[in-house]
């Protein structure tokens, strides 16, 4: 992790995915003004897996939305790669999270009418681009949902519906996944396989992830852990186990 606000060529080091510099979210006016994010940097490496934790309004979601460019920052800058999302015009912000960014969505954000197959290839058809046939077995196999592919949203259970999301968010070849509370709503049965299929898409095809949890147990699925608190970077654990994040987040929130 990097804690400077001294902007340096983004890709001057080779292996950094994403990063913020001297981030900042301020929601609201005067009295009721609420600091979400308060001047963080932090870097993001390619094919490693970082989870993101911290007590409930620490900014963990204000971050995440930001670097993925689902949200605009008060000040400071993002980075994808080489690019600073903070300079595009909205066209191309969404040209560029179209190709270079998958999102998984605590709520899945599936669309009702279309088969599993038909949500994953999604965000390809609207760009009017074929999947890769081999890429998009190898993701649909990993995720273990081959045989539920005709079948739409309402006849898939909460841990298969995630698995398509999370599907839908590889089968691009994103440069980076982001993953909100990936495994909030599931189960701790259809929650260890989403988590090891994200853990497999970093070991096994060399994805970059970064994910918010509040969970020790899925976030000791992480290379690394970054720790947020009152919206600062306020700590990072390299290679977390259940029990020492538990140890961290008590001494947070204590």
């Amino acid at each position: 992790m990097t804690a400077t606000n001294e902007i340096a060529p983004p890709d001057a080091r080779t292996g950094i995915a994403a990063r913020a510099v001297g981030l900042s979210k301020i929601y609201g006016e005067g009295d009721a003004t609420v600091r979400a994010l308060d001047d963080v940097s932090v870097d993001f490496e390619r094919a490693r897996y970082t989870a993101i934790m911290g007590p409930s309004g620490s900014g963990k979601s204000t971050l995440l939305h930001c670097m993925a460019g689902l949200d605009t920052p008060t000040s400071g800058q993002v980075f994808i790669g080489d690019v600073d999302l903070t300079m595009l015009s909205e066209k191309a912000l969404t040209l560029l999270r179209r190709r270079k960014v998958g999102f998984v969505f605590q709520a899945y954000n599936l669309v009702p009418t279309l088969t599993a197959a038909e949500n994953i290839t999604l965000p390809l058809d609207i760009a009017g681009e074929e999947p890769e046939k081999a890429w998009f077995d190898r993701v649909v196999d990993t995720v273990g949902i081959r045989d539920r592919l005709s079948h739409r949203p309402a006849e898939l259970s909460g841990g298969q519906q995630q698995r398509v999301a999370s599907a839908r968010a590889l089968v691009s070849r994103p440069e980076i996944v982001f993953a909100d509370e990936p495994t909030g709503n599931l189960d701790s049965k259809s929650g260890q396989e989403i988590l090891t299929f994200l853990r497999s898409a970093v070991k096994d095809h060399g994805q970059t992830i970064v994910m918010v949890t509040h969970d020790a147990s899925a976030a000791s699925f992480a290379d690394r852990i970054v720790f947020l608190g009152d919206g600062k970077v306020v700590d990072e654990m390299l290679d977390p186990t259940t029990e020492r994040v538990l140890d961290r987040l008590k001494s947070l929130e204590g």
